[in-house]
């Protein structure tokens, strides 16, 4: 008898506070996923960019972001009829950024990683790039084999640092800088033999340098996507739904062909079929 009365005042002390807490965990759940009504509400989007990796991130004559990532903002900005705010941030620190709500979202040029999956979600691909190795046309690099022959400089921490790291054998002589433009100065005035860096930027450092420069090895194709923090649907779904409207009306299309020259790549324009 004494049990039976014991069980049913435990019933009736714990019925309340289960209820409560599920109130309470039902209303966080709502409050996490309204995140991307908080941002219609405000009106204004905020985009973290670079604008350190033409020309995919520039900055144009009156010194505001430019480049194929800044146009991708603006058009994801004027898709929902939102004020743009550009959240200038550098590589290394894209992710603690959005990790602090410094930004809503990321357009820059941040490479689909597992590892990056971990902190933050990504949305299907709106960009990509071949990463590889850039050096004089007497640096003789065919196989990862090569690479401890040689001094290599990579963008510390990025998916070009990432992928070199794979792939090199034990004894290269890795050298890492604080970004894209850094680790291509150290090449170009000897520092270093070769560097990781975009087919783009290659391409263009072996038009200012006819000759001089060769692609020595590709590393990778990287996917980029627009990265946000986690358990937040509705943002995904509205930046899904964004990156779906404009590769069908051809605008991001248009834009890339502007920037790179070239059309997107199927591994974009095909992602979500």
């Amino acid at each position: 008898m004494q049990g039976l009365i014991a069980s049913k005042f435990l019933r009736k002390l714990l019925v309340p506070v289960l209820g409560t807490l599920l109130a309470a965990s039902a209303g966080s759940a709502i409050a996490t996923d309204n995140y991307w009504q908080q941002v219609k509400d405000r009106g204004t989007l905020k985009v973290g960019v670079l604008v350190d990796w033409p020309p995919y991130a520039a900055v144009d004559a009156k010194n505001q972001p430019s480049g194929y990532d800044g146009g991708v903002a603006k058009l994801l900005a004027d898709h929902y009829d939102l004020k743009l705010e550009y959240v200038v941030m550098t590589g290394p620190n894209r992710i603690p950024f959005l990790l602090t709500d410094k930004a809503d979202v990321l357009v820059a040029s941040l490479a689909i990683t597992p590892e990056r999956e971990k902190q933050v979600q990504f949305s299907r691909p709106y960009s990509a790039a071949s990463m590889v190795l850039l050096g004089p046309a007497d640096v003789k690099i065919s196989t990862p084999a090569d690479f401890p022959k040689y001094k290599i400089g990579v963008p510390r921490a990025s998916t070009t640092d990432l992928g070199v790291t794979k792939v090199a054998p034990e004894g290269t002589k890795l050298h890492r800088f604080d970004d894209d433009a850094s680790a291509l100065q150290a090449m170009l005035v000897g520092q270093i033999d070769a560097v990781g860096t975009s087919s783009v930027i290659a391409a263009d450092v072996q038009k200012r340098y006819p000759g001089k420069y060769k692609v020595l090895y590709v590393v990778n194709e990287q996917l980029m996507a627009i990265a946000m923090r986690k358990d937040r649907p509705e943002l995904l779904k509205a930046m899904n739904d964004f990156i779906a409207a404009d590769l069908a009306n051809g605008k991001l299309n248009t834009l890339f062909e502007q920037w790179l020259k070239k059309p997107l790549p199927q591994s974009v324009t095909q992602s979500g079929q």
